[in-house]
């Protein structure tokens, strides 16, 4: 049984002491896939970097409504050029979040449709962060059609959102908070088509439950597999294996 991870952030502090012993762990543990995300420029490269270094990581390049502080549009030409290198296979994450950022929504809505138009123009996917501004997303995404689509990384467990994010063509992602013990999650997952739906960890946040409050690792991608095999009455297996097609498909693997 083999795991796709198809978000975490190998890129992130967290891991400077132990990234490369953790990666070949999390590999002979079975999880054979990962994808490492960008968010920021200095982020981006590094994901690409460490894609590099490991034939089962590849990368997302992208600026996330949560890095919009110093934005020029050098950026965004730096974003493009990023994305044209090797197993970079998705631009992301990007969106738009109202929850840490309320001062500055027109600003995100449009880094977030310039990169909107570097994904159609590398003709890849995008990784979608949305945060208290769903409406608005789908809303940018009606009016710039993506024509890879792409994936609602770390899906709010909003049926609303998920019902129209699936009309649009859109995969979705569950990370560790789906196995949190007042999430609330399983209407949400059976929302979702079997060929719709990835598993993440989003490392190093989003810990699953029994390790809450610990940091994360792609290691602990299978209890979120756990969980969505629990609520559609399907084996561990089954959502693995699915999974993993789901993410190979979308991201072009």
């Amino acid at each position: 049984m083999e795991y796709f991870d198809t978000h975490a952030h190998y890129n992130d502090e967290k891991f400077d002491e132990d990234r490369e012993e953790l990666l070949k762990e999390i590999f002979n543990n079975n999880v054979t896939k990962i994808v490492c995300a960008g968010y920021n420029v200095e982020k981006s490269e590094m994901a690409v970097e460490i894609a590099g270094k490991y034939d089962f990581v590849y990368a997302t390049c992208g600026i996330s409504p949560n890095d919009t502080d110093d934005f020029s549009d050098d950026k965004i030409e730096m974003i493009k050029k990023i994305g044209s290198k090797n197993k970079v296979v998705a631009i992301g994450e990007i969106g738009l979040d109202y929850y840490w950022n309320k001062n500055n929504k027109e600003i995100q809505k449009k880094i977030f449709e310039k990169q909107l138009e570097i994904a159609n123009s590398l003709k890849l996917p995008i990784v979608i962060h949305t945060r208290d501004a769903w409406q608005e997303t789908l809303e940018i995404l009606r009016k710039t059609p993506v024509e890879k689509k792409g994936i609602f990384h770390c899906c709010p467990l909003n049926q609303e959102l998920i019902k129209e994010a699936v009309k649009l063509g859109f995969y979705i992602s569950f990370s560790g908070n789906v196995t949190f013990k007042n999430a609330k999650s399983e209407p949400c997952i059976k929302l979702v088509p079997f060929d719709k739906i990835l598993i993440e960890t989003d490392s190093p946040y989003l810990t699953p439950e029994p390790f809450r409050g610990r940091r994360n690792d792609s290691g602990k991608v299978k209890y979120v597999a756990q969980k969505i095999a629990e609520v559609l009455d399907k084996t561990e297996e089954e959502v693995a294996k699915q999974t993993y097609e789901n993410g190979c498909r979308i991201f072009g693997i």
